[in-house]
């Protein structure tokens, strides 16, 4: 049995948990400094077999010690603590996966894997995660490949309020997102665009949305696809309006320059929901055997109720995600030594695995044949 330490009891370490414990195949250990992260767990019938343990990550020796037995470490907490956790994984000779969508986190864990002995795999979510798996798949099918736009959305199913919003993950990582610079590939050139521009409205089964730029989201892809793809980039779904009032709080407020602030405003004003659905919009235009074609795929998934508890769409997505790729490497069905990109996973593989198969639909599947 495969022994994980899972860093980070919150909203996505509980979902982690349900998914590795109920698989029967992980003998799992929950760490968290905060108590109140731990005290879900005590509820037996749900979480069977799961240890805790109270833990400050940015004590290094006590977190090598908190790593030391385990085989693989997973951190679902803040991604400041990204790099002293792979650090300390590679350290202790234990593989490493983590959710961050920071991208000076992500080039820290990959300098830590030149050296590393084990896996090392940042970005294994939703966006950056899934998303860059199914655009590579979408990527091989052409011949030459002019544009690949990446598109997702973690939304409300019934938007009540101005920011037709609620919050369903890291307020931490939201704030990231819409703050800090992103990066595309423009006419073959790898540049870095600001966030909240790049605005586009667009319909999907009749429902009116918009998207615009956000950091962190394109993950790895623009190093794999250098030369091979002429314009790519990564935006984040919204309902119409949202972008407006973002932009109120972080330009025109300057809260991007106070963002204790804007997390105090984003959680005081903002209810959290179980209620909410998951877009993944992938469109692709290139050459194929001579004809130049645009091909698209979109996948909805939406809240549900998983091993007796009821779970949010961001949450089944983001665990699946990283939960499917770590059991991946525990089955030897990827790399044992070194950084791994998301787009190293084939999308087939990653459907067909016992976590990953909460992304498949009939669209995808196809994609992946």
């Amino acid at each position: 049995m495969h022994k994980v330490l899972l860093i980070g009891g919150g909203k996505i370490g509980r979902m982690i948990a349900s998914f590795l414990t109920a698989s029967g195949d992980y003998r799992l250990t929950v760490a968290d400094r905060h108590l109140a992260a731990l005290a879900p767990f005590a509820d037996r019938k749900l979480y069977r077999g799961i240890a805790t343990q109270t833990l400050d990550a940015t004590d290094p020796a006590a977190l090598r010690a908190a790593i030391a037995g385990h085989d693989h470490v997973i951190s679902a907490g803040p991604f400041t603590l990204t790099p002293a956790i792979a650090a300390a994984a590679a350290e202790t000779g234990a593989h490493y996966f983590d959710l961050t969508e920071d991208v000076a986190a992500t080039r820290a864990v990959k300098r830590i894997a030149e050296t590393a002995s084990t896996v090392l795999m940042p970005q294994c979510g939703l966006a950056p995660g899934f998303i860059s798996i199914a655009a590579a798949a979408m990527a091989k099918r052409f011949d030459t490949l002019d544009d690949l736009h990446l598109r997702v959305g973690a939304l409300p199913q019934f938007p009540s309020n101005a920011l037709k919003y609620n919050l369903t993950w890291s307020t931490d990582g939201l704030i990231n997102e819409y703050c800090n610079p992103c990066e595309a590939v423009v006419d073959g050139a790898f540049c870095e665009v600001a966030p909240l521009e790049g605005y586009e409205r667009f319909a999907l089964d009749g429902v009116e949305y918009e998207a615009f730029n956000t950091s962190g989201g394109l993950g790895t892809l623009h190093e794999t696809l250098a030369g091979q793809v002429r314009n790519l980039n990564y935006r984040t779904i919204r309902y119409p309006g949202h972008l407006d009032v973002v932009k109120l709080l972080v330009n025109d407020l300057k809260l991007s320059d106070n963002r204790g602030v804007l997390k105090d405003v984003l959680e005081t004003a903002i209810p959290m929901t179980l209620q909410d659905v998951v877009l993944v919009f992938v469109t692709a235009s290139g050459h194929r055997d001579g004809v130049y074609l645009q091909e698209s795929h979109l996948s909805k998934i939406f809240s549900n109720r998983i091993n007796g508890e009821d779970w949010s769409a961001i949450q089944i997505t983001t665990a699946a995600g990283i939960c499917a790729v770590l059991d991946m490497v525990a089955g030897g069905k990827l790399p044992q030594r070194g950084f791994l990109r998301q787009e190293q996973v084939t999308l087939g593989d990653f459907l067909a695995n016992r976590f990953g198969r909460h992304y498949a639909y009939s669209d995808n599947l196809a994609l992946a044949a």
